[in-house]
C-alpha cells in the first residue's frame, strides 16, 4: 500500500509481529527460480555473506540458507524473529539480529548481497537506499522480491468484488490501495524507470520510496517477473487479510464486516475467489559513482 509518513508506517508495520503465527502460516514462500536468478546475478554461492532486511518468520531466509549462504537476518519484530529462529533451527549459517535496518550497527562493505522480501518499503527511504549501498562490497547486489497484484481478464471480476468489499467497509483504506496493472504495463513502467532502482520499486508497489539519490548508488537494474493465479476460500482470504498492514487500521466492527463481505463473495461465486499476482525480483548493482557519495558515520562524505 502507499507509503505513509514514517511514524505511521512503523505503527502499521507492527501488525506483522502482532499476528506472527498467522503470518507464518499464511504468507507464501518465494519462487526458487527467482532466488536462483538473484544469486546468479550477484555471483554468490556457498559461504558468501549476505544480509536480509526484514526476514519475518524466515520464508526467504530458508531459501538463502539452503544455498549455503551465510545470512545475517534482520527483523524488528520479537515474535517474528523468535518464529524464524525456530523455523530455521539447524537449517544453515544464519545470524538473527532483532533490529530495524535503520538502527542496526552493520559493518561497511561486508556483504556480497542485500536481500529483502516484502519488507524494504517499510524502511525509511531517506536512509535505506544509502545504507544498503554502504553495507555492500563494491559491486555488490541489492535484491528485492515481493508479490504484487496483477490485472488480468480471468480474475478481474473476483478482484473487483474483493476491492469493492474494502471500499464498502473502509473507503479510506480502499483509497490508498495500490494500482493493479496488466503485465505489459507493469514491465513498461519498470523499463522507463530503470535508471533508478528506488523508482522501479516505487512503481511496482505504489510506494512513496523513490529517491533521486538512489540513482547514484546503484546501476544495472534488472527486473524478472513470475505471474501466478491464486485461489482461496473466504476463510483463507480473511486469514490472509489479517496479516496485512492495513488490517491494523480497521475497527473490530470493520473487521467483522469485511469477513462477512468476503464470505458473501465466496457464496455468490460458488467457487474459490481468484486473484492474479506477480512475483517481481528487482536487482541492482552497487555503483562506483555511489562510492563517492556515501556518507560516513560522522555525516561527512568520503
Amino acid at each position: 500500500m502507499t507509503r505513509r509518513p514514517e511514524s505511521s508506517a512503523r505503527r502499521y508495520g507492527q501488525v506483522f509481529d502482532e499476528v506472527a503465527a498467522e503470518y507464518d502460516r499464511q504468507r507464501p514462500a518465494y519462487p526458487d527460480e527467482l532466488v536462483d536468478q538473484a544469486c546468479r546475478i550477484a555471483g554468490i554461492g556457498s559461504g558468501d555473506q549476505v544480509l536480509e532486511v526484514g526476514c519475518g518468520s524466515g520464508q526467504l531466509t530458508r531459501a538463502l540458507a539452503a544455498r549455503g549462504l551465510h545470512v545475517t537476518a534482520l527483523e524488528p519484530g520479537p515474535s517474528l524473529i523468535a518464529l524464524a529462529r525456530g523455523n530455521l533451527a539447524g537449517a544453515g549459517e544464519v545470524e538473527f539480529v532483532n533490529a530495524r535496518f535503520e538502527d542496526a550497527a552493520l559493518p561497511r562493505g561486508r556483504f556480497r548481497a542485500v536481500f529483502s522480501a516484502s519488507a524494504f518499503h517499510w524502511v525509511d527511504p531517506e536512509v535505506g537506499w544509502q545504507k544498503a549501498a554502504d553495507v555492500l562490497v563494491p559491486g555488490g547486489t541489492l535484491a528485492l522480491v515481493q508479490y504484487f497484484g496483477l490485472s488480468e481478464p480471468r480474475t478481474e471480476r473476483d478482484q473487483e468484488a474483493a476491492l469493492g468489499a474494502i471500499r464498502k467497509v473502509a473507503p479510506d483504506v480502499a483509497a490508498d490501495w495500490p494500482a493493479y496493472r496488466d503485465l505489459d504495463a507493469t514491465l513498461a513502467g519498470t523499463e522507463q524507470r530503470r535508471g533508478n532502482v528506488s523508482q522501479v520499486w516505487a512503481w511496482l508497489g505504489s510506494y512513496d520510496v523513490g529517491r533521486d539519490y538512489a540513482g547514484r548508488l546503484f546501476g544495472d537494474v534488472q527486473v524478472a517477473v513470475m505471474p501466478k493465479l491464486v485461489e482461496h476460500t473466504a476463510d483463507e482470504v480473511n486469514a490472509l487479510l489479517r496479516t496485512m498492514s492495513f488490517y491494523a487500521r480497521l475497527s473490530p466492527g470493520q473487521r467483522q464486516a469485511l469477513a462477512r463481505e468476503n464470505e458473501a463473495i465466496y457464496q455468490r461465486l460458488g467457487r474459490r475467489i481468484r486473484a492474479s499476482v506477480v512475483t517481481a525480483l528487482v536487482t541492482a548493482r552497487s555503483s562506483a559513482e555511489g562510492d563517492d557519495h556515501r556518507i560516513s558515520p560522522q555525516g561527512t562524505p568520503h
